[in-house]
């Protein structure tokens, strides 16, 4: 470089700033001023701004995380549920079958009963048929025996003993019978 061109270029900067009017003093202390300024604005402006935002960051950070458990905790709510409906119904259908066995069981259990409270009943009645038909035998034989005794005392016309009139109940009982 030529040293023409140095002493224009210094020329050049000098008559710049003389254009433009700057003062160095005043421009020192404009830049003063202005680094106070960006100091006071970031500690007392922009700190506290950029904090707040990152609390906010934070905390929508933790709620969508907590959103996210809550989702969980409802899906393994829904599943528990389910799996505790699934279990109530298999109980359910185990006790229905278990009644309509045991109601089955008890069905048969007292139809047998009856079914022997019945038989029971006929035995005891054909017992007293029995007993009654016997009773009313004897006492036809001995009716019979009495009315033959008297016939035979009525033709005969004699007065039977008693061996006569035991004699004759049998032989008429014999006839009858056989």
């Amino acid at each position: 470089m030529s040293p023409l061109y140095l002493a224009a270029a210094e020329t050049g900067k000098s008559g710049l700033l003389e254009t433009f009017g700057v003062a160095w003093p005043y421009l020192i202390a404009q830049l003063v001023n202005f680094i106070i300024v960006i100091l006071v604005l970031k500690k007392f402006a922009f700190g506290p701004i950029q904090a707040m935002l990152e609390q906010r960051k934070n905390r929508i950070a933790e709620g969508e995380e907590k959103l996210k458990r809550i989702e969980q905790q409802l899906a393994d709510s829904e599943k528990q549920t389910q799996e505790a409906i699934d279990a109530a119904n298999a109980d359910a259908q185990r006790l229905i079958t278990e009644a309509k066995e045991s109601a089955a069981a008890i069905s048969e259990k007292k139809a047998q009963e009856a079914i022997a409270s019945a038989q029971t009943i006929l035995a005891k009645a054909e017992e007293a048929a029995k007993a009654e038909r016997s009773a009313m035998q004897a006492e036809l034989k001995q009716e019979f025996g009495r009315l033959v005794t008297a016939t035979t005392a009525t033709v005969t016309g004699k007065v039977l003993t008693d061996d006569d009139q035991k004699r004759i109940n049998e032989e008429a009982l014999a006839t009858v019978e056989g």
